[in-house]
């Protein structure tokens, strides 16, 4: 079953965060996992305020999402990606 990771995030560092997005990706398409959006948020009809960018990473299924985010490569860039923005990872499948 395809599974998702939506990522909500408030930049704080937008330089950081460029070089957190460059190290991640790598580590999302060594999993199996594709990027499908990357948007900005406009704005926010519910719910905490804040956020202003929004990520949907496609995964093969569930385990492959939680590999990759437990992996030891993923893992060793949570400094970086914490001081570049907050951010809120959730994961949904689908059929």
């Amino acid at each position: 079953m395809t599974a998702y990771v939506a990522v909500h995030a408030k930049i704080k560092d937008p330089e950081k965060l460029a070089i957190y997005a460059q190290s991640a990706g790598a580590t999302v398409a060594a999993h199996g996992g594709e990027f499908g959006i990357r948007a900005a948020i406009v704005e926010t009809l519910t719910g905490p305020d804040g956020y202003n960018r929004f990520v949907m990473i496609q995964f093969p299924d569930a385990d492959a999402a939680r590999t990759w985010y437990n992996s030891a490569e993923y893992q060793a860039l949570i400094p970086n990606r914490d001081a570049a923005a907050d951010m809120l990872f959730t994961l949904s499948e689908a059929p």
